[in-house]
């Protein structure tokens, strides 16, 4: 199985980095894993609503470069079905078993998603309603992709 997380802009905190590093090395021996950065759209910190449409259609463009025909897409997003470390699991091995071998999950940047990624996606995933730091995200999902895979494997999750 090949998963893919796509996000929005560079990680430059070393510690998160490091953090998805390290999953991203546990994965090794279970499925192919990559992350994959696009660049995030310069801008004002204070936009119109206008503005921020076309921040998010670029950077959902760029997003969208990335995504092969044949991925399943799950798109992270506030307003997204909330699933358990167990749900998630069963989502992935349903998808490996019956679907696709080949998961994108998108994060978008500060100002969300564009609509073609949201049209796009076949599945809207939240992990609440608390707004987190789209580059703190991505070392959250990662560690839930592992616990997700370990959990599939029945093997013990070592924190």
């Amino acid at each position: 199985m090949l998963i893919q997380l796509i996000g929005v802009g560079k990680l430059k905190e070393k510690y998160l980095v490091q953090g998805i590093q390290e999953y991203a090395k546990r994965l090794t021996p279970y499925i192919k894993f990559q992350v994959i950065e696009v660049a995030d759209e310069k801008a004002p910190d204070t936009l119109s609503e206008a503005e921020v449409s076309i921040v998010k259609e670029r950077e959902g463009e760029r997003i969208l470069a990335h995504v092969k025909e044949s991925a399943h897409v799950i798109a992270l997003a506030i307003g997204g079905q909330l699933w358990s470390s167990e749900e998630l699991a069963a989502e992935l091995d349903k998808l490996g078993t019956y679907g696709t071998s080949h998961v994108v999950f998108v994060i978008g940047g500060s100002h969300g998603l564009s609509d073609a990624v949201l049209r796009r996606a076949q599945q809207r995933l939240s992990f609440g309603r608390m707004t987190l730091p789209h580059q703190l995200m991505r070392l959250v999902l990662t560690e839930q992709i592992y616990r997700a895979v370990k959990i599939n494997r029945g093997e013990p999750y070592h924190k």
